[in-house]
């Protein structure tokens, strides 16, 4: 057996910088390989799950670095440590989604369909010919195959045009809309509110949903007052109140990560630091609620 050292970009705090930034993956002698001719798989912790865990569902914003595709084996296996059944990703370029998609399938054997809801044609970003760009949005991993997809930019995106995509899949074996967003960056608080309002209105449609993204925004701003009329977070004790304690999914220790559901009780979840991005893996075990009742509602 061989030794492959892989260098991970670290970002965010210090105390992150000042980690080991230098992750030793074996290289399997036999066995299958990833599409591009590898056979590098970073090693899971022992209590890593090993096929996908029906029921869980993450949310992970995985720019910044944007540009580090290099790190997609990386990403990919903080992705099978949990192996959740739906995958929300933010930021995303399609070929880098392409590759952790990959790594996933030939390196830990979770397979996962995959739709894209990008927003941006980008070369910088992303790569590509200058006259074929690489796209660049949200996309979702999903266990179920999707149907139905919808991509919607909003109407007024801020500095950079934002939006939103969904899908019907199965979770719990029932069929429910899955919803993937990325709000305007920070400090364009009236943006985020119309682009919250325009999502809520698509959500409010539907009895079972969940909403995975990066909303740009802490819980007790006037923003996500319309998300919060209709869906509970997956973190019970966080809400539009700010009474209780939210864990913070930032490197700069804000929550802005979110997974609202409506149909669904959260049985546990938890917030996970990875040094392939600034935000955290937010995840979450998903309970439905009883066929008829109403989804829960957070206090306005």
């Amino acid at each position: 057996m061989c030794l492959h050292f892989e260098e991970a970009m670290v970002t965010g705090t210090a105390a992150r910088l000042l980690a080991g930034t230098v992750i030793v993956a074996c290289v399997a002698l036999v066995g299958p390989s990833a599409p591009d001719g590898t056979r590098i798989a970073v090693p899971l912790s022992a209590d890593a799950a090993r096929e996908v865990v029906p029921n869980w569902v993450m949310t992970w914003n995985i720019c910044n670095p944007c540009d580090a595709s290099r790190h997609n084996v990386g990403r990919a296996a903080e992705i099978a440590t949990y192996a959740p059944q739906v995958v929300g990703l933010q930021e995303a370029c399609v070929r880098d989604v392409e590759r952790i998609r990959d790594h996933l399938r030939y390196l830990y054997g979770l397979v996962y369909h995959v739709e894209y809801g990008s927003v941006l044609r980008s070369w910088g970003r992303c790569g590509g010919l200058p006259w074929s760009p690489g796209g660049f949005g949200q996309a979702i991993l999903s266990a179920a195959p999707m149907t139905d997809r919808m991509n919607v930019e909003y109407p007024d995106g801020g500095s950079e045009d934002r939006g939103y995509m969904a899908v019907t899949t199965l979770v719990d074996g029932r069929p429910v809309r899955v919803f993937n967003t990325h709000l305007a960056q920070r400090r364009q608080e009236a943006v985020r509110a119309k682009q919250t309002r325009v999502l809520a209105a698509e959500v409010a449609r539907h009895d079972r949903t969940i909403v995975l993204g990066d909303f740009n925004a802490v819980p007790d701003t006037a923003e996500l007052t319309a998300m919060w009329g209709l869906a509970t977070d997956a973190d019970p004790g966080c809400g539009p109140s700010a009474t209780g304690t939210c864990e913070p999914t930032t490197d700069w220790r804000s929550k802005f990560d979110y997974i609202f559901l409506r149909g669904f009780v959260p049985l546990e979840h938890g917030v996970h630091p990875t040094p392939y991005s600034d935000h955290d893996l937010l995840h979450a075990d998903l309970r439905p609620t009883q066929p008829g009742a109403a989804a829960p509602r957070s206090s306005p």
